[in-house]
């Protein structure tokens, strides 16, 4: 479970406080007296889902514990343009030093969320589950992977010790996609299953012969996709990836994978429109 209140949270936004004020803000300290109050709101400019609203909480703490958040929407919401989600209030100086920080957080993943449903409901009618993949920003996956479960998505693999991902590049260092699969399960614990990338169907029904319990289905074109998908016959999860985009992943989803991977919910977000006002 992917969740914002752990150690690692609070240590990256310690770090990305740092690199942010420094030694001290110099506009701030030069400008605001330090027992100055303000009420601050964070509005939506635009549509989107909402996620990194517990993020608020742990920043202003760090800058001053006495700062007040009210939240007036949960992550995962969809939300107006207009519409108002939180309110910080408490010294004017902590917030103005905090308030750069928190809307990078707040625009960023709110933007992977609402691209990841939209992709999600690209996928209508078929069955088709959106993932993330290992592809995220330096010391900023948690806050990607969440968001996209925010969003209605899978987090796939966290990272490189969850699960075994037999990708082209091992296959070619040991030999055989077969080889690779025996050489994984004598090492990796019982529980733990194993995906294998294919790019043929030879490749894929070896995979399966070899004990996958997920096959990924690299850039196949969707008729080869929906064949391998006949192939396997359900004796193994189906992963779709390679170049997904909104205009295809129908398509792509038609040919009855379980899964669809893709970059693009995190790489191509964006951000979403959030502003502080006083």
């Amino acid at each position: 479970m992917i969740t914002l209140e752990t150690p690692i949270v609070k240590e990256l936004v310690k770090s990305a406080l740092i690199e942010d004020i420094g030694p001290g803000d110099l506009t701030t300290d030069s400008l605001i007296s330090p027992d100055k109050t303000i009420i601050a709101s964070y509005n939506s400019r635009e549509d989107g889902i909402i996620s990194g609203l517990p993020l608020l909480k742990i920043i202003f703490s760090r800058l001053d514990p006495e700062i007040k958040i009210e939240t007036y929407v949960k992550d995962g919401e969809k939300v107006s343009s207009g519409r108002k989600i939180a309110q910080v209030s408490g010294n004017a100086a902590a917030i103005l030093k905090g308030e750069r920080l928190s809307l990078n957080f707040l625009q960023r993943m709110s933007a992977i969320a609402t691209l990841t449903d939209k992709f999600q409901q690209a996928i209508r009618p078929y069955k088709a589950k959106i993932c993330a993949t290992r592809k995220t920003c330096p010391n900023f996956r948690i806050f990607e992977k969440y968001s996209v479960i925010i969003g209605g998505g899978s987090a796939h693999r966290y990272g490189l010790f969850d699960g075994v991902m037999i990708k082209d590049n091992h296959i070619s260092a040991v030999g055989s996609i077969k080889q690779a699969v025996e050489l994984a399960r004598q090492k990796i614990p019982h529980i733990t299953t194993i995906e294998v990338e294919t790019e043929t169907l030879e490749q894929a029904k070896e995979a399966l012969e070899a004990g996958a319990e997920i096959i990924m289905l690299d850039n196949m074109p969707v008729d080869v996709m929906a064949q391998a998908v006949k192939l396997i016959n359900g004796r193994a999860l189906t992963e779709a990836s390679g170049v997904v985009n909104l205009e295809n992943i129908n398509k792509i989803a038609s040919s009855g994978v379980d899964y669809i991977s893709t970059s693009a919910i995190t790489s191509k977000a964006g951000i979403l429109d959030i502003g502080l006002d006083l």
